[in-house]
């Protein structure tokens, strides 16, 4: 940007676009970095605007609201309304950020000419790049210098009779005060895992979800409910959960389902017998642990009705230290599988997201389902809590069966776990099917 305040007219690099000129202009750029590498640091920022809180100037529909163009789903999209100039869809980064780099994926309701404009608080913009003969398709805007909270594509012109339309608005570049990555750690997360079967069943997955975990091979791993089915006696723990991820058992931080309460000799009699002082470290079906950055809260969901865990969370985490936190349990507060949304849980989201928790990870319905950071109330927040329901551990699966808003990915019928990558500043994650294929790929988040 010029110091007055007025864009370069820069030009976004397009898919279709091949010729003799860009290719000699190309080689002329990698020459370039080349010889001086430290110029090719755009080109390696990271994605900054995976999952951040998303407004626009309309929707067309409740299904085409501006979050599907950061969800980092190629098939889910952002629509205006029809007919309609100006329109524009906004993010909000979540913190101060250097912004080199922008990608839109547009649908057949492109834009023939736009603006992408950044700004500190929302309200005064400054313009980073103008397009004034967009044809569609990608454009890639890769030399941006621009630094700001929000960002936002301002369509001034409609290519077609329609609204405007995005799959996916990438921004690129780093958060203001992001340390470095150094603190680096992997988990194995899943829930609702051992029926009554083993490996000699053919259609018995919880031999296959072991394997699967044990050959990512995790610093730790973590159990959200149900562990063992049907009434989780400590005889069918040691007969199914123990032959496959009992190999692990050392190493695992369960927590407690429904199902561990079924117990004829007592609730949750047989997952206190199996697990021991694994599942009650500090004498209480609720516990906390540190790894790196990161402070861990494993709570019993059976019990959130009970003043003595509440008490205990609130203490807990007025003590934390650390810069980032992952909670976990077995009732999620939303899911779109056959159990629903839990309200059990929402005092507890309230007391996290009061302590800028990051992440919450549950079971119970058997789907894998990412959502968006939102807030207890179910809005889609920039400091919202991203949670994850991973119940595709074992147990027969559940369809999917009402979608919940903020709801970006679903994945019913496919046995697998979460392979959960952490740094000392944010994380991300993969579902990994028994195939060894990954199934979804989250973004990139930063924490709060």
């Amino acid at each position: 940007m010029h110091p007055n305040g007025s864009a370069l007219l820069l030009t976004p690099t397009r898919r279709r676009t091949v010729g003799m000129v860009i290719a000699a202009v190309l080689a002329l750029v990698g020459g370039l970095l080349l010889a001086y590498p430290d110029r090719a640091g755009a080109a390696a920022d990271p994605l900054i605007s995976g999952g951040k809180a998303a407004t626009s100037s309309s929707d067309e529909s409740s299904d085409l609201g501006p979050q599907n163009a950061f969800d980092g789903d190629p098939a889910t999209r952002w629509a205006s309304v029809e007919g309609k100039d100006p329109q524009w869809l906004s993010v909000d980064l979540g913190a101060t950020a250097d912004v080199t780099r922008v990608k839109l994926s547009w649908e057949d309701a492109y834009a023939k000419a736009y603006r992408i404009e950044i700004s500190a608080d929302g309200t005064t913009w400054t313009r980073l790049a103008d397009e004034t003969a967009g044809d569609g398709g990608t454009d890639d805007w890769p030399a941006l210098t621009g630094k700001g909270r929000y960002l936002r594509v301002y369509g001034t012109a409609r290519a077609t009779a329609y609204g405007y339309s995005l799959y996916e608005f990438e921004v690129y570049g780093t958060l203001g005060g992001q340390p470095p990555q150094t603190g680096a750690f992997t988990v194995v997360a899943a829930g609702d895992i051992a029926a009554q079967c083993t490996a000699s069943d053919s259609d018995c997955a919880h031999p296959k979800t072991a394997a699967l975990a044990k050959k990512i091979d995790p610093k730790f791993y973590l159990t959200m409910g149900d562990s063992q089915y049907d009434d989780a006696r400590i005889s069918d723990f040691r007969n199914y959960y123990d032959k496959t991820w009992g190999a692990f058992k050392a190493k695992t931080r369960p927590v407690p389902g429904n199902h561990e309460t079924y117990d004829p000799a007592g609730a949750l009699a047989g997952y206190k017998a199996y697990f021991g002082d694994i599942a009650y470290p500090q004498g209480k079906t609720y516990y906390s642990y540190d790894e790196g950055n990161w402070h861990f809260i494993a709570l019993d969901s059976n019990s959130f009705d009970k003043s003595a865990q509440i008490d205990w969370l609130k203490a807990d985490l007025a003590k934390n230290s650390k810069a980032c936190i992952a909670a976990y349990w077995h009732h999620p507060l939303y899911s779109s599988g056959g159990h629903g949304n839990d309200p059990v849980s929402r005092p507890v989201w309230k007391i996290l997201y009061g302590a800028k928790a990051d992440l919450v990870l549950n079971g119970h319905d058997h789907h894998y389902e990412r959502f968006a950071p939102q807030n207890p109330d179910g809005k889609a927040v920039a400091d919202g809590i991203t949670e994850i329901v991973g119940g595709m551990g074992g147990a027969e699966p559940y369809p999917i069966e009402e979608v919940q808003p903020n709801s970006q990915k679903r994945i019913s019928g496919e046995y697998g776990v979460l392979k959960m990558d952490f740094t000392d500043s944010g994380y991300s994650w993969n579902y990994v099917g028994t195939d060894n294929k990954t199934k979804d790929t989250s973004p990139k988040y930063t924490c709060h």
